[in-house]
């Protein structure tokens, strides 16, 4: 992806804070992200490293206790935190859309399927019901299914289809931005590829951008093109997927491609992480990950790293830090 375009989403110092009767935790701290027109960005870590509260925050649906402290999440020259409900509703789903983790809990358990877009449609646009049917159909048809389940209840469909219907009405406005947080978490694996194999070919038919939020490795590793890596609401490593995959910088995403099976190759032991990620209402001093590294400093305890270019990609950690030009 050519880095001379305007980026779609520029996410500039993104902090997001939970207030608490004490200090507030910090869930996402100091987030910088972009990505471009027809671009596919994967977001990967363990369970509470802030990946969904970011998602949440770039789409602007956080709900108090969380708030957005600090940055920007500027969409087509547009900064969203600034925004007021009213204007972002103009965006929603027109130009961008978000898709849930749980599609069942996502749509209507009252209201078919055809009834729910008809909503989405009406809300963000003048149609006619023969617009409406059509459309409908259109988007259906794009996901793989048929137009008899216009008139099926979430309940009627099986957990793919339901995930499809789900991504199906967030492309009813052709938007440039499609924001996912573990859409295929509730699938069997064989539902995953095929859903993730969709994915992809809309995405590549259609141009729109991808941010896919997911703590499967293995799922992002051949569909995305850009991959960021969390740890404790920070951005550890950031750089090209094949990089990241191939010549992991960061000891981090290290452990998490040791911790699940390759298909192929010689059988190799799976190690793991040990430990589990830091309580984020008291983050550890120095680098965060420190206490679980197998390569830690006495230096890393105290010292916060930065993020350090490592070629193509930007790694948090100390053995990455320039060494000092001396005069």
């Amino acid at each position: 992806m050519s880095s001379a375009s305007a980026p779609v989403l520029q996410v500039t110092d993104l902090t997001v804070e939970y207030a608490t009767d004490g200090p507030g935790v910090r869930a996402v701290d100091g987030v910088n992200l972009q990505v471009h027109k027809g671009e596919f960005v994967g977001v990967v870590g363990e369970s509470g490293c802030g990946k969904s509260t970011m998602l949440f925050a770039i789409a602007q649906l956080l709900s108090p206790p969380a708030a957005i402290t600090d940055g920007s999440v500027v969409f087509n020259g547009q900064n969203l935190v600034t925004m007021t409900e009213k204007q972002l509703n103009v965006l929603r789903w027109r130009d961008y859309s978000v898709v849930m983790q749980s599609a069942m809990n996502a749509l209507s358990p009252v209201s078919n399927i055809g009834a729910q877009f008809k909503d989405a449609l009406e809300a963000h646009g003048s149609f006619n019901k023969r617009e409406i049917t059509e459309r409908s159909t259109e988007v259906l048809a794009l996901v793989g299914i048929d137009r008899i389940h216009l008139k099926s209840y979430p309940h009627q469909l099986s957990g793919g289809m339901r995930q499809r219907a789900m991504i199906a009405m967030a492309l009813l406005f052709t938007p440039e931005l499609v924001i996912m947080d573990e859409p295929t978490s509730a699938l069997d694996v064989v539902a995953q590829r095929s859903l993730m194999v969709q994915i992809r070919e809309l995405q590549r038919t259609l141009g729109f951008a991808v941010v896919f939020v997911t703590h499967d490795m293995s799922l992002v590793s051949h569909f995305s093109d850009q991959l960021l890596v969390m740890y404790a609401g920070q951005v550890v490593e950031a750089g090209p997927t094949r990089t990241v995959f191939d010549r992991p910088a960061h000891p981090y995403s290290r452990g998490l491609l040791d911790a699940f099976p390759s298909i192929r190759g010689p059988r190799v032991r799976l190690t793991g992480i040990p430990g589990s990620p830091p309580d984020l209402g008291r983050p550890p001093t120095g680098c965060r990950f420190h206490e679980r590294c197998s390569v830690a400093m006495e230096e890393c305890s105290t010292t916060v790293p930065d993020l350090y270019p490592v070629g193509d990609v930007a790694s948090r950690c100390l053995l990455h830090r320039p060494a000092e030009v001396t005069a």
